[in-house]
């Protein structure tokens, strides 16, 4: 599909992210917009994910001819209809119901990847039949083997393209919002909550239709119905938090296919990584939620990129809200680029017509990106860099 094609799925009244973000905010509940919207402590790390790559700039060349444009890329092997995917995001259907399906489902029109968290609230099942089996996975991984093995099998029978391995959520980030809302581990429901609920009534008749929000791929190994402190307790017991090196080795060993890790942020990583035969990384902070006093994605990709392009696949989320962004994240040396809050901007906004919405929007603006610079390709980007966001 075309950035042209695209364009009937978009909706001429909210043409910007900003737009998108104020209508979610008025249709969702407060603790869920916030769980959505915050980072981590006092949200510096999120503010300059988005500042920094803001300060990235392009030089257009206006008296070259006109080029035939085209926003596609190959990426492991597959070609995709846009340089950009949906990124693993916890506890979707908390935000707005159904949106992982509503978003998988969006990405396969688009022909672009969507990447399943393994703590978000739709299967591993049910995500690679919404995406005829096209999707990424994303792994917490999990402290039982017999757990992680499983989740493996599942992932590979159901033909997942490329696995992912977490590496920035060591442990829980401090969140002062969700911790006021209580949707800090173990989580709780507050008076507060549920009157929030009735206030937003699209939200409140979408969630009886969809059901309450659960951990679908880890349902089948929780002991039964569980309440919220006992799931708390479960999800602890369950995720032993910091990635290393022989967990790593574990899942090359295991995993046939491309394997990646997200939130390499440094060289000293990145070597080891390489030296273990990963096929790529995701530059992350984990959407500025994590440690506050950490820098940019923008910042170490630059870096990164210097040392590693002909090495492993370097991809980055974190701070994108636009096809400019898509634009100046590539033109720093980015292969790829991944998209978390802005999609669910996009359902929270318009429900189910808010992934292929966002996605019209995002080629639209890539394509002008392209139109006015001259460029012909998405890789040729970087030739019309002039200052990255090291300068």
């Amino acid at each position: 599909m075309t950035p042209q094609e695209a364009m009937q799925d978009f909706d001429s009244r909210y043409p910007a992210m900003a737009d998108l973000r104020n209508r979610a905010f008025r249709r969702m509940p407060k603790f869920a917009f916030e769980y959505l919207d915050g980072g981590c402590n006092e949200d510096v790390n999120l503010d300059k994910n988005i500042s920094d790559i803001q300060r990235v700039e392009l030089e257009p060349r206006y008296l070259t001819p006109p080029p035939a444009y085209d926003i596609s890329t190959t990426l492991f092997g597959e070609k995709y209809n846009a340089p950009f995917g949906v990124a693993p995001v916890g506890l979707q259907g908390l935000m707005w119901p159904n949106s992982p399906i509503i978003l998988a489902k969006a990405a396969r029109r688009h022909n672009v990847p969507f990447c399943l968290s393994t703590v978000t609230t739709a299967s591993i099942e049910q995500v690679a039949e919404a995406t005829d089996g096209k999707a990424w996975f994303q792994l917490y991984y999990p402290a039982e083997d017999k757990i992680l093995f499983d989740i493996m099998d599942r992932a590979h029978s159901n033909e997942y393209k490329v696995f992912v391995a977490l590496a920035d959520v060591p442990t829980f980030g401090y969140r002062p919002r969700d911790i006021r809302n209580g949707l800090a581990m173990p989580p709780k429901m507050t008076l507060a909550n549920i009157l929030q609920m009735f206030m937003n009534p699209t939200w409140a008749f979408n969630s009886l239709r969809f059901g309450k929000p659960n951990f679908n791929t880890m349902e089948k190994y929780m002991p039964g119905k569980m309440n919220l402190k006992q799931l708390g307790k479960f999800m602890d017991d369950t995720f032993n938090g910091r990635l290393d090196l022989e967990k790593l080795k574990v899942l090359r060993d295991r995993w046939d296919g491309k394997l990646v890790v997200k939130g390499i942020v440094n060289e000293a990583d990145c070597d080891e990584v390489i030296k273990i035969g990963i096929d790529g990384i995701i530059v992350s902070n984990h959407g500025g939620r994590q440690l506050d006093a950490g820098q940019s994605t923008i910042v170490p990709l630059t870096r990164l990129v210097q040392q590693y392009k002909n090495k492993l696949t370097i991809m980055m989320d974190s701070g994108i809200r636009s096809g400019p962004d898509i634009a100046r994240t590539l033109a720093c040396g980015a292969d790829f680029t991944f998209m978390g809050r802005s999609f669910m901007y996009g359902v929270g906004a318009l429900g189910k017509r808010g992934g292929n919405h966002v996605m019209a929007m995002m080629k639209r603006q890539l394509q002008q990106v392209l139109e006015q610079l001259g460029c012909p390709n998405v890789q040729e980007l970087p030739n019309y860099l002039i200052r990255d966001a090291g300068k």
